[in-house]
């Protein structure tokens, strides 16, 4: 999991944890694009993308949709995990 020892600290609730199922990563390429498009979606704070099971993790304040097209822009079908 990468995390941000210079991102501001929230005092506040949780950050929001977004779960995706992302298909068509097929090696450590694919999930290395996946995890950098994640990280630079605004608000993102931590991003695990697990290549074997296809589930990428993103806490933050970022907006869902936000995420999505992060995925989708790299090449990827992605949605968001029930």
């Amino acid at each position: 999991m990468t995390q941000y020892p210079n991102a501001p600290k929230t005092s506040g609730p949780e950050l929001d944890l977004t779960e995706l199922s992302v298909s068509g990563m097929t090696c450590q390429h694919c999930q290395k694009a996946v995890t950098q498009a994640l990280e630079g979606v605004p608000g993102v704070r931590e991003v695990s993308v697990d290549l074997s099971s296809g589930l990428a993790r993103v806490r933050g304040e970022a907006e869902p949709q936000a995420l999505l097209n992060a995925v989708q822009e790299e090449g990827y079908q992605v949605a968001l995990r029930q």
